[in-house]
């Protein structure tokens, strides 16, 4: 099998931009360069506009290491065959439940298909880069993952299939008292002492309330905006990837943003029309469909449907914001005004 990796590093020259060497690329002109894994920012990243006119830079360079052709792949300068989850050993902790489990490699891959940890490794030995883990396979991190942890061995997890790492009731069940020396719940938050982002300019000391309850800095509908977008989860799409598999797309169908009947019928837009809805960070379109367990005022795009699947190419993060929420940091999806028209 033929080495991508090394492929792509001789066929593109991204060596001296990993070993910071830069002299030698575009003729001396400065690049930069991104390697994508397990992510697909072209349509998860809030303020699309902004995003695809920075991944359009002739100044970047972009490798993507994917599973399908996504809209961030479609913007790749080079894009490498990754495996799925049959295809490579793994180990999984699920959420809603305290369970290891191992997943097993089960299929050979097909092509040039690599994993994610062979892909690494082979950028590592390319520049020069050492860390144990680069010289052990899949097999034996998730061995030393487990002795390092605490949860026995790989063989003893292959022998059981899963380990259950559930407390037992009393302590699950806080039966016990909590996490503290004094055994209390505390109600009241420190904020001083939480590691958040300070990049968004809000002191969270001084003005997150001191207690649980409402903190009035979400984005205000207003007379230009007079309807607030929660681009909430679906039953259909988990994630991007999920939104490439045709029985995910059939049954999700095409894009629609859920909206109360008497908002409807005020704006003059039947069920079924086609909408433009936007605001300051851009517009898409979409179907409108009548809902009437959604309040007045409010409308929900459900999940994320590929950017392809709205006319012009603009997805719901088209609108989104990229403002740092406090106090952790991350965007607030579900928090923006918009503005809604017959198409």
């Amino acid at each position: 099998m033929a080495d991508p990796t090394v492929r792509v590093l001789d066929q593109c020259r991204i060596g001296p931009i990993l070993t910071g060497d830069q002299d030698d690329l575009k003729g001396g002109a400065p690049v930069t360069a991104l390697f994508i894994q397990n992510m697909n920012p072209v349509q998860v990243a809030p303020e699309q506009r902004k995003v695809k006119a920075g991944f359009a830079r002739e100044d970047l360079f972009t490798c993507v290491h994917e599973q399908f052709m996504t809209a961030t792949a479609k913007m790749a300068d080079v894009v490498l065959p990754a495996t799925m989850f049959l295809e490579h050993d793994d180990v999984y902790q699920g959420g809603g439940h305290q369970y290891i489990m191992l997943g097993p490699k089960l299929l050979e891959p097909p092509g040039e298909c690599w994993s994610n940890h062979d892909v690494i490794c082979a950028l590592a030995k390319r520049v020069g880069a050492e860390h144990p883990g680069f010289n052990k396979t899949s097999r034996q991190i998730i061995d030393w993952t487990l002795q390092k942890s605490g949860w026995g061995t790989l063989a003893e997890l292959e022998a059981n299939k899963w380990i259950d790492c559930q407390p037992e009731f009393d302590t699950a069940h806080y039966i016990k008292g909590f996490g503290y020396p004094d055994k209390k719940f505390r109600f009241k938050p420190d904020w001083q002492n939480i590691p958040a982002p300070r990049s968004n300019g809000i002191r969270i000391e001084r003005e997150v309330p001191r207690l649980p309850g409402h903190w009035d800095v979400i984005e205000k509908a207003d007379a230009k905006h007079p309807f607030r977008l929660s681009t909430s989860p679906s039953r259909d799409y988990l994630n991007s990837s999920f939104n490439e598999t045709p029985t995910s797309q059939a049954r999700h169908g095409k894009p629609r943003v859920k909206i109360h009947p008497d908002d409807l019928a005020r704006l003059g837009i039947a069920d079924g029309a086609r909408v433009r809805m936007g605001n300051e960070r851009g517009e898409i379109l979409l179907a409108a469909e009548a809902f009437p367990g959604v309040q007045r005022g409010v409308v929900i795009v459900e999940s994320i449907a590929p950017n392809d699947h709205f006319e012009g190419g603009e997805g719901i993060n088209t609108l989104t914001s990229s403002y740092q929420a406090a106090p952790y940091g991350g965007a607030a999806f579900h928090d923006n005004h918009v503005w809604i028209e017959k198409a």
